[in-house]
């Protein structure tokens, strides 16, 4: 099995278990910053502030991978 076939199978796979990740991530801060919004109304624009800045993060991580495949996807054809 050259190189080629195995990004072919494992490009999918590891953008994939990226996404995966990412929406548990994204879940899980979110459930948490509802409930702590839920226990303290009057902090609630912070916890938001600090959700939307930690959910952005997260979802930068999930566009690397993302680019990382479109760059590797060159190297299937290149050769």
């Amino acid at each position: 099995m050259d190189y080629q076939s195995m990004l072919s199978l494992a490009l999918p796979v590891g953008l994939g278990i990226a996404a995966v990740g990412s929406g548990l991530g994204l879940g899980k801060a979110v459930a948490a910053a509802m409930e702590a919004m839920g226990r303290q109304p009057e902090a609630s624009g912070k916890i938001q502030v600090g959700m939307i800045i930690g959910c952005a993060l997260i979802e930068a991580l999930t566009i690397y991978a993302l680019v990382t495949v479109f760059v590797l996807q060159g190297k299937i054809g290149a050769h």
